[in-house]
């Protein structure tokens, strides 16, 4: 791979010197592309060469594993991997590794929270570790970007190593606050080797264009004249979903990438990518850290990162064995409202974390997870956070799916989730300034870094001038509206009641009262109708009639359900009883269908957004609603505005098949989930 005429890179060859000669704890902090992973394959095979035993390497994302397990077979480094999508090779991996037969061992942080592994595979190794490497190290410190709890095991991993093993912690995006905390974290004795960050073939470019509309026009305009195969970068899933499905409509072979998909289908589009048969992926930060093609040819951001580092991060992935190659930043103007709730659910609230302890602590047997859903109104996500950094912390012990309390004492930091939620607003408003600034654009970024060798790069739209214009094809920029307004969402039925149950309905919900796939407008605030969704509601107390005609066009002309729907009907609301049912009643003539308001409210419940889990919003509708007299024949539409948990839905329509209505169909106007999923 590497052939004849290859040499070291500047500082290449004194991080392995200093890891296989001088046995040293060393971090390197080295531009994305400068070959950290060249330095920790050959120092494996030069200390296995010596009779040391293989290398462990911790490393965050699978995508990565993947990369690192290709690049080492590429060089002759046997490489393998223990991780959540590979169960079945585990036994195999652990007798090579006892054999001698495997010299790297990849594996996630949040492996080393697993007791067999700590107590059985690990002493188990051949030789013992060799070397221990820890990749992207800057989620070590509590003040890097994307900080994981797990990463906090590494340091008691490290603390107890033999002193004759070296530790290597490599880090692209390392200020030096965050270099001083991997420092304190890992000891005074480690060695740090520090480059220069800048990407001379990287040409940036920030390009302001607040409407989706806008940035989807710019981007079927100019994606052609971009050179070779790229990333497109967006924040939430849905924005993936949607920007690769208005490219392919314009005959861009672009495919969407994002944690939802399965492994495989993760593999086979980064195969896409790499062999050029596409001409972007359109990623989440699931495709981010260490994902290697040399000649990708551009990064664009769709919508704006959450900082400096992340934007550096992910910019890198491209250039890295070509010429030119183009960053192009767009701007949204969602994108304050979704980094603002990234950075308000990054840390688990105090309240919370008590909660999940007291729970905890109140129960003799522990508790499971589903078992606290019951009795929390927290969402399952935060509980998982909550438990994340009580086990890491020692407050909290896990056997199998039930968690107990320690006898350790523990006392909650607040002030520390206050410092780095101070950190992420700082870092927001730094990037803000970054979009607007006429300064040059890589030094911008390089001097966030604290990258001493920082200096004008001569080679951004700043230093030079612009590469892409803002100027957009009002054709394209309409053909994107239609695009976006036809953009509708698929609700998936429910086919089992919480855990536990809801009042008399327990464990699988039977076929016959089941709901069919429903149709959603748009998401709730979006692009396309999700905002008229949201002035409709709350400033013009009535549903428009454009609204009415969307949904009858999508109703009728795309969906089609079979057999059709032969009656309407409304989920109804005490606090504001005529909102939905006159919206309801409108669509049924656009339809040409009657009206039956058949549903009834029957207790007053707390708003479901103010639930916060999917057991607690069952709950709280699974007595609130019942049918009055006697239920038309016939498939029948069920109307709402909006759905978030699906369970009002799911409880309306089992009621309505219990008194005799045909298949139910679920229609709203906007959902309030999906838009937000980071990964």
């Amino acid at each position: 791979m590497l052939g004849p005429e290859a040499g070291f890179r500047d500082g290449q060859w004194e991080a392995i010197e200093a890891i296989v000669c001088k046995k040293k704890k060393t971090l390197v902090v080295q531009r994305t592309g400068w070959g950290k992973s060249i330095v920790y394959f050959l120092a494996t095979r030069m200390l296995r060469d010596q009779g040391a035993g293989p290398a462990v390497l911790i490393s965050p994302l699978l995508s990565l594993m993947r990369n690192q397990i290709e690049m080492a077979a590429k060089i002759g480094i046997r490489a393998k991997s223990i991780n959540s999508t590979n169960e079945e090779e585990w036994t195999v991996v652990e007798k090579e590794l006892q054999n001698g037969a495997c010299d790297v061992l990849l594996v996630s942080p949040e492996r080393l929270a697993n007791p067999r592994f700590l107590s059985e595979t690990l002493p188990s190794i051949k030789g013992g570790i060799g070397l221990f490497v820890v990749d992207e190290a800057h989620c070590i410190s509590d003040w890097g970007h994307d900080f994981r709890p797990d990463y906090r095991r590494i340091v008691r991993i490290v603390k107890n190593l033999p002193p004759n093993v070296p530790v290597l912690a490599t880090t692209a995006t390392a200020n030096e606050r965050v270099v001083k905390d991997i420092q304190d974290q890992l000891g005074p004795d480690l060695t740090i080797l520090r480059g220069p960050l800048a990407r001379a073939s990287l040409r940036l470019q920030n390009i302001q264009l607040n409407d989706q509309a806008e940035r989807l026009a710019w981007l079927a305009e100019n994606l052609p004249k971009l050179p070779g195969s790229g990333i497109i970068y967006c924040l939430t899933i849905a924005d993936c979903k949607r920007v690769a499905g208005w490219l392919r409509t314009q005959k861009i072979e672009a495919w969407e990438y994002h944690s939802k998909l399965t492994n495989e289908e993760r593999e086979a589009r980064e195969q896409k990518l790499l062999q050029n048969q596409i001409k972007a992926l359109v990623a989440t930060v699931a495709l981010g850290m260490g994902f290697d093609k040399p000649d990708l040819g551009f990064v664009i951001h769709y919508q704006r990162p959450g900082s400096l580092v992340s934007y550096y991060q992910q910019v890198g992935r491209a250039g890295r064995a070509v010429d030119n190659a183009f960053a192009v930043l767009l701007n949204g103007r969602e994108d304050d409202e979704i980094q603002d709730y990234f950075i308000r659910t990054a840390f688990p609230g105090p309240e919370e974390i008590r909660g999940v302890l007291r729970a905890i602590e109140q129960s003799d047997r522990g508790l499971t997870i589903p078992a606290m859903l019951s009795r929390l109104n927290i969402s399952k996500g935060r509980i998982e956070k909550c438990l994340k950094l009580l086990e890491v912390e020692g407050a909290v012990a896990r056997n199998g799916g039930i968690y107990f309390r320690t006898a350790n004492p523990w006392v909650l930091d607040t002030k520390r989730a206050e410092k780095v939620t101070g950190l992420r607003y700082q870092e927001l408003k730094r990037i803000k300034e970054f979009v607007v600034t006429k300064k040059c654009l890589m030094e911008f970024v390089a001097r966030e870094l604290d990258d001493p060798y920082a200096g004008p790069c001569g080679k951004c739209a700043n230093c030079q001038s612009p590469f892409f214009t803002n100027s957009l094809n009002p054709d394209l920029v309409l053909r994107a509206v239609e695009f976006l307004r036809r953009d509708y969402q698929i609700i998936e039925p429910r086919k089992q009641w919480p855990p536990g149950g809801i009042g008399r309905w327990r464990g699988r919900i039977p076929d016959n009262l089941r709901n069919e796939e429903g149709r959603c407008l748009c998401i709730y605030g979006d692009a396309g109708w999700g905002r008229q969704v949201g002035i409709d509601k709350y400033q013009n107390n009535r549903f428009g009639d454009e609204l009415v005609s969307a949904a009858v066009d999508l109703i009728k002309n795309r969906w089609q359900p079979q057999p059709p729907p032969a009656w309407v009907t409304a989920v109804p609301s005490l606090r504001r009883p005529e909102l939905v049912r006159d919206f309801a009643r409108r669509l049924a003539e656009g339809l040409g269908l009657p009206f039956y308001p058949v549903l009834v409210k029957v207790k007053d419940t707390p708003e479901q957004k103010n639930m916060q889990n999917s057991t607690q919003q069952a709950l709280n509708v699974a007595d609130a609603f019942r049918v009055k007299g006697s239920c038309p024949d016939g498939p029948v539409l069920l109307v709402d505005d909006l759905v978030d948990s699906r369970w009002t839905l799911t409880v309306c329509g089992a009621l309505l098949r219990e008194a005799g209505s045909g298949p139910v169909y679920p229609f709203v106007l906007a959902t309030a989930a999906g838009g937000g999923d980071l990964e």
